[in-house]
């Protein structure tokens, strides 16, 4: 379930990995890892919470297709 604070929306891991069509530990594995570059914001239960924008980044990782090297 999203939530609104001062105006931004803010959605949890596990419907950011859903909007994205990933799995949860995938998603977590990916930002542990560094492969996703963006800012980590957690609730006040320290949660990770996204930003729709961030979702957006999200979404065009997990959709790339690396071409292989030649």
């Amino acid at each position: 379930m999203s939530f609104c604070i001062g105006g931004v929306e803010y959605h949890r891991t596990t419907e950011a990995a859903r909007h994205i069509g990933i799995s949860r530990s995938t998603l977590l594995r990916w930002l542990d890892q560094g492969r996703i570059d963006i800012p980590v914001r957690r609730d006040r239960n320290g949660w990770r919470v996204f930003t729709l924008e961030e979702l957006d980044v999200l979404k065009a990782a997990a959709d790339r297709i690396d071409e292989p090297a030649s």
